[in-house]
């Protein structure tokens, strides 16, 4: 990949109805590489002020504008030109998105760009096929059912993997027929412009999609603006239940998609050389920090040593290192924040008793970065705060368990339902496990997300789903026509 890949520039406007907009003020959020620890550019802070210029130009292209009223065909095209776009410079794409959030390239690549792009193909696919109206026979007579755009939607994403969750929430809702205000995390916006740059090439129309990067305050005002009819969120539980109880106060649609905790079920009859391999890119991917990481890995009693010392070499042999190496598997944490909170999750499992097969420290020669080395845990019980609170970061930990039934007990154990998986020989004894263990997503001998399917949490991960026609389906509203009996459509 050639320098210019990785080249990140600073913004002074926002993007409003198609247009470059002045802030209302001269507030900044500075990005920081974490990898270096130093400043790579800078991008306004969106005020209350910015916010209802944004809203005003989503609620005015909803209300008068043609994108709800174009033919979902229509809309597809839009869509499929947006791809295009951002097809055009996929390795400058996951270059910004190394930069401003530290994963390895390899990641940035694949689950930060061409999944996301992934996503816009299929809902522009689903969008041109989808039955927005159908023809039923009512009890009294016929009946159509419709399902119609649910309006101005407030997408507000987060850090960890920025377009790919912009795209879980724009794409069906661009599909569906709504307009859209982007809140980007304000640690890493860069992306969001670069998403920008790409929507001024297309044929979108003014106020369909507009991009405020903004903090957490200025972020629940845009929850809580009244010409706003949807909320789509994904973050922590924490901000997950204020904005749940925002909507809730004013009767507001939203989805949810908040923690993990996702255990990683071991049967004795797998072969620990095959799913150590298998599994590991799913519990250390984007160095820890995602939501559906299988970070709880559930044991045998009886090969319960032999997995943690695999499991130990294994994440011993990770490299750790510059995420713009394409051979790297672990970067920096995201910010100096989120190592602190790792190292103090790191330093409770040593006084709660758990033992440190592997890692537990700072890698040697990384002085520069927010780096942490990938760390096991052995020795853990499900009650300790290392096996129940979502650490987000390459931090696992090892929990034996006595016969399967055990194994779906402590599974279960968790105030999270997001993910989870089951490791086994016997695909029929896996599907079995997966149907008792209670999350959104499951999987056998991988893990569990599937873009043309569902995908969202039980418990305390999060309300309603994303993806799959559910994902669409969120963002519309259903209205029934009931009709004379006796009617028949003319031609």
């Amino acid at each position: 990949m050639t320098e210019q890949a990785f080249t990140v520039k600073s913004h002074e406007r926002f993007f409003i109805a198609n247009e470059w907009r002045s802030p209302s003020s001269a507030d900044t959020f500075e990005v920081i590489e974490p990898a270096s620890e130093q400043v790579i550019a800078s991008v306004p802070a969106a005020r209350q002020a910015d916010v209802d210029a944004a809203v005003a130009a989503a609620r005015e292209a909803f209300d008068h504008g043609p994108w709800p009223r174009m033919s979902a065909a229509e809309r597809a095209a839009c869509m499929k030109q947006l791809s295009a776009a951002l097809q055009g410079d996929i390795p400058g794409m996951a270059g910004i998105i190394t930069r401003e959030m530290g994963c390895p390239m390899s990641f940035s690549t694949t689950g930060q760009t061409f999944a996301p792009i992934m996503v816009l193909d299929y809902y522009a696919d689903l969008a041109a096929s989808h039955p927005f109206e159908q023809d039923r026979q009512g009890m009294l007579g016929p009946v159509k059912v419709r399902q119609e755009a649910v309006g101005v939607v407030a997408a507000i994403t987060p850090w960890n993997v920025p377009l790919f969750t912009t795209m879980l929430k724009l794409a069906p809702a661009l599909a569906a027929g709504c307009t859209v205000v982007l809140k980007p995390a304000p640690e890493t916006p860069l992306d969001a412009y670069a998403l920008a740059e790409a929507l001024a090439t297309t044929a979108f129309p003014p106020g369909v999609v507009n991009i405020v990067p903004a903090d957490r305050e200025v972020g629940q005002y845009l929850v809580s603006h009244p010409a706003v009819d949807k909320v789509t969120f994904t973050g922590s539980t924490a901000a997950g239940r204020k904005i749940g109880a925002i909507c809730g106060e004013q009767i507001k649609r939203c989805t949810l998609e908040l923690g993990g905790k996702s255990a990683a079920i071991i049967l004795d009859d797998s072969d620990l050389d095959t799913v150590i391999p298998g599994l590991l890119p799913h519990a250390t991917m984007n160095t820890g920090q995602a939501c559906v990481a299988q970070t709880r890995i559930l044991a045998s009693r009886e090969r319960y040593q032999e997995t943690v010392e695999a499991l130990a070499a294994a994440v011993g042999g990770l490299k750790v290192g510059d995420p713009l190496d394409d051979t790297c598997d672990v970067g920096p944490l995201f910010a100096s924040r989120q190592r602190e909170r790792v190292e103090s999750y790191i330093a409770l499992g040593r006084d709660e008793g758990a033992t440190v097969a592997t890692g537990g420290g700072r890698p040697q020669g990384l002085d520069q970065g927010w780096y942490v080395e990938p760390t096991v845990f052995s020795g853990v019980d499900n009650n300790m705060r290392i096996a129940r609170e979502e650490i987000f970061g390459p931090v696992l930990v090892v929990i034996p368990y006595k016969d399967e039934a055990d194994a779906v007990a402590i599974a279960n154990d968790s105030d999270y339902g997001l993910s989870g998986s089951v490791w086994c020989d016997d695909i029929e004894r896996g599907i079995e496990i997966a149907r008792h263990v209670r999350t959104g997503t499951y999987g056998v001998n991988g893990q569990g997300m599937d873009f043309h399917s569902p995908f969202g949490g039980f418990k305390q991960s999060g309300i309603g789903r994303e993806l799959g026609p559910e994902g669409l389906n969120a963002f519309c509203e259903y209205k029934t026509i009931t009709l004379p009996a006796g009617y028949t459509a003319q031609d």
